[in-house]
């Protein structure tokens, strides 16, 4: 299995040949190579000419003879060679780090001040510095990682020369203690283009450094400007270099030191990001992450590249003990860490373009997760970028991606999301573990309390005071602001959802709330605003109608926003004006909304009418759909004279009774609805016995009987199938077993509002989010919710068959619509 983990067989194999060596001038002999190439370098800068081919041809080298000089067997025993022998290996890399500063002091003298060159030796002698200041950084970090003050300290003037002298104090104390996490930005997750990291990680680099800085101070209550402060030596250091190249050449010389550092940077991000790349350390039960190991760095061991970059490739065994010196290095199996699939000069030209990279490393990494965490089934939590950007709160977002996909989906658009379960409204919901006696207890206080407050205490009429005490000064404010208000809360109800304290036909009460709060909030700014050119008679206004599951309590995540507007204005007013301004603010509400799918008909909506124009088309001219609609439509704003909401309410109630589409209505909801060769979770709405059918059962029981529920112009089907019982219409057992399939669709249809995307089938869903969709019906596994789903459908299309009764019954129900008999 560890040998899968090589690619094209170009890396070193699983069980690699190991020589041991002791120290040496001899074995050391091999590291001195990094020094071969300033001969060449003095000797272009004297001369110019075709001398600048000589350090090309060093460098052009390494790649080719990288593969002819194979895998690097050598290695010393740690255990049994103390660092002061290791003088012969630690001189090549102190010989590099006094001449590198030479040369590039050199090399600017000779091309800005000294040399008369001509610009074609100018240029090609800035590439070779360019070529060479990327080793800067394996030079610097090795010594930034030794015991003795004064290695460190030109570990730091080394970095200095590529203006990232930063990188000292982010490297040792960030990246080593972080690697692997979300909190390592260094760190790139699977999927994250070099593109993307690049910005990023310099960004993260130098605000980290200070942060760690800053910190470290004040565990001291030293301030900021203590002269014990690195970033007092950081600025120092690289004020010297900039100082000395302006000296010798002004502004020109400084840009092309500048461009020659960001050359030198953008090589070690690169080396950054493909060492760790995909590999992440798991999260721990109690909220550690495990230590760092092999495993959490890519490895290799080319011989050639070995000498030259000080054992750089042994990246895995580095991290395993950072303070140990390069030549002791080990070389980490596949059976220890996953193997680089190439050189790094080839690695180097892969990471540059991320399909090919992509498509090369995303197959080993999911080949090194299934061979080092075999147990773990769902990564997205670690591979998201939200991980990256709210790392504080990767618990919640391990909970959220492995539970519910598309709640995850909304972190991901919105990570400020997340600083909602900090709140108040929330925590004191949510109540933490081990407060009571037992977690049965625990979980018990936590429904009741939940449940209670979203319910309950915090309906449309306390939410919409909630958004009017926050100022703004305009719509177009008020918009944002009761978007991004409602968002949270949407957020909120459905990690409660999620964790079990509310169904998700309570949350379904509670979304409905906040839709209607928001939109009456939105509908009232566009009024005020528009308030100066409304003229209303003495009974005149506007209202609004939701419609569909918003308007009966039964919303859930992506809910279509569906509005009538009636108007009772008298001359002179702009009515058309009035609705477009309704319309365009309520399509900028359910753009981006967790609550609202985009408004209805692209934002055209409906037409406009006059309260009496309303009742005139309902009665003579609707269609069947336009009926049917009326039939969950509840009146959520009025403006104007008192009295227009009460008279838009009864128009909505009594409309459809004398509507000349009654007729073709009942026709319609007397069509079966579903097909009895549909089975599973995928078609728990369509098929026989489903969502659907029994919708156009409640619906047709309003319609062809009347019936109404007190107090609810817009009542759910479980609602209607109880009151058309107690109305002796139907049968209590048929009302029962139909109230109780709507109630598993509705939670199903919740639960998966929640957890799958559309299109995503439920059975592809993980075990986790299994697991929540069938807690949420108030069953204990996938399985059994999907034997209930088949069990509910096949009981609820025999219950509507009963319902139905024979076809003569329905034909005289529809010509007289008094009452069947309660045995049907």
């Amino acid at each position: 299995m560890a040998s899968s983990i090589e690619a094209d067989g170009s890396g070193p194999g699983s069980a690699p040949a190991v020589r041991t060596i002791e120290p040496s001038f001899f074995n050391a002999l091999p590291h001195y190579l990094p020094l071969g190439v300033f001969p060449p370098i003095f000797l272009a800068l004297q001369y110019g000419g075709w001398w600048i081919a000589a350090p090309f041809a060093f460098f052009m080298l390494t790649g080719p003879l990288d593969i002819a000089f194979g895998d690097d067997e050598r290695t010393m025993d740690p255990a049994k060679t103390p660092e002061d022998r290791l003088f012969w290996h630690n001189l090549p890399v102190w010989a590099w780090a006094l001449l590198w500063p030479a040369a590039l002091a050199f090399g600017f003298w000779q091309i800005f001040a000294g040399g008369g060159f001509e610009i074609w030796e100018c240029v090609l002698l800035a590439v070779v510095l360019g070529i060479e200041i990327q080793a800067v950084f394996v030079v610097g970090h090795e010594l930034i990682h030794r015991r003795a003050t004064w290695e460190r300290r030109l570990g730091e003037f080394l970095l200095a020369s590529g203006s990232y002298p930063q990188y000292a104090t982010e490297h040792v104390y960030i990246h080593h203690a972080l690697v692997g996490t979300p909190f390592d930005v260094g760190s790139a997750p699977k999927g994250q283009s070099f593109w993307h990291y690049f910005p990023r990680e310099v960004a993260s680099n130098l605000t980290g450094s200070w942060r760690v800085v800053r910190e470290r101070l004040a565990r001291r209550r030293l301030p900021v400007w203590h002269y014990s402060n690195p970033f007092w030596r950081y600025v120092v250091e690289t004020g010297f270099w900039y100082g000395l190249i302006f000296w010798m050449g002004g502004i020109w010389a400084v840009l092309t030191f500048a461009v020659l550092c960001l050359g030198a940077v953008f090589s070690m991000k690169i080396s950054n990001y493909m060492q760790h790349y995909g590999l992440r350390r798991i999260r721990l039960s109690g909220g550690r992450f495990e230590k760092v190991r092999p495993r959490h760095s890519w490895n290799a061991n080319y011989k050639l590249s070995n000498w030259m970059f000080f054992n750089m490739q042994r990246h895995p065994d580095h991290h395993s003990v950072a303070s140990r010196p390069y030549p002791l290095l080990q070389n980490c199996g596949a059976d220890e860490s996953p193997q680089l699939p190439g050189t790094y000069a080839k690695m180097f030209n892969l990471v540059l373009r991320p399909k090919r990279w992509f498509k090369t490393m995303d197959p080993l990494v999911d080949q090194w997760r299934a061979e080092f965490y075999p147990e773990i089934e769902d990564w997205s939590a670690y591979d998201s970028p939200v991980s990256a950007a709210r790392p504080d709160a990767f618990d919640a977002i391990a909970e959220i991606f492995a539970a519910a996909p598309r709640l995850a989906g909304w972190i991901e658009r919105h990570p400020e999301l997340l600083d909602t379960l900090h709140d108040r409204e929330f925590t004191d919901l949510d109540l933490p573990k081990g407060f009571g006696p037992d977690p049965e207890f625990e979980a018990f206080a936590r429904r009741g309390l939940t449940r209670v407050y979203w319910t309950l205490e915090f309906g449309a009429a306390e939410m919409s005071e909630s958004l009017a005490e926050i100022p703004v000064k305009d719509v177009r404010d008020k918009v944002d602001t009761v978007r991004n208000w409602s968002n949270d809360k949407a957020f909120q109800i459905g990690m409660h959802t999620l964790r079990g304290n509310l169904t998700p036909i309570e949350a379904a009460t509670a979304l409905s709330n906040l839709a209607e709060a928001s939109v009456s909030a939105v509908l009232a700014a566009v009024a005020d605003q528009f308030a100066d050119r409304l003229r209303p008679d003495r009974d005149g206004g506007v209202a609004a109608a939701l419609l569909g599951d918003p308007a009966s309590g039964e919303a859930a995540p992506g809910a279509e926003l569906d509005i009538l507007f009636v108007y009772e204005f008298g001359p002179g007013t702009d009515h058309d004006g009035l609705c477009r301004r309704f319309r365009d603010a309520l399509g900028d509400l359910s753009r981006d909304s967790l609550i609202f799918s985009p408004l209805r008909g692209g934002g055209k909506g409906r037409a406009l009418r006059s309260l009496t124009g309303f009742r005139e088309h309902y009665g003579s001219a609707a269609t069947a759909e336009e009926l049917l609609d009326l039939t969950r439509a509840r009146c959520v704003f009025e403006r104007g004279a008192d009295g227009i909401g009460a008279r838009f309410e009864d128009a909505l109630r009594r409309v459809p009774a004398g509507s000349a589409s009654r007729n073709t209505l009942i026709a319609k909801l007397q069509e079966a609805g579903g097909s009895g060769a549909e089975t599973g979770l995928a078609a728990y709405a369509g098929r026989r016995g489903g969502l659907r059918e029994v919708e156009r059962a409640a619906r047709r029981l309003q319609v062809v009987h009347a019936v109404e529920v007190p107090d609810d112009p817009a009542p759910a089907a479980a609602s209607v199938f109880r009151a058309a019982a107690e109305q002796g219409l139907i049968a209590g057992g048929i009302a029962d077993t139909l109230a109780e399939a709507a109630a598993l669709w509705r939670n199903l249809r919740g639960a998966l509002g929640l957890v799958a995307d559309d299109g995503v089938a439920a059975e592809t869903l993980g075990t986790r989010a299994g697991e929540t969709l069938a807690r949420s019906c108030g069953l204990d596994d996938f399985e059994a919710l999907t034997a209930a789903v088949d069990h509910m459908a096949a009981r609820a299309a025999s219950a509507i068959a009963d319902l139905d009764g024979t076809a003569e019954n329905a034909a005289a129900a529809a010509a007289d619509p008094a009452r069947i008999d309660p045995a049907t």
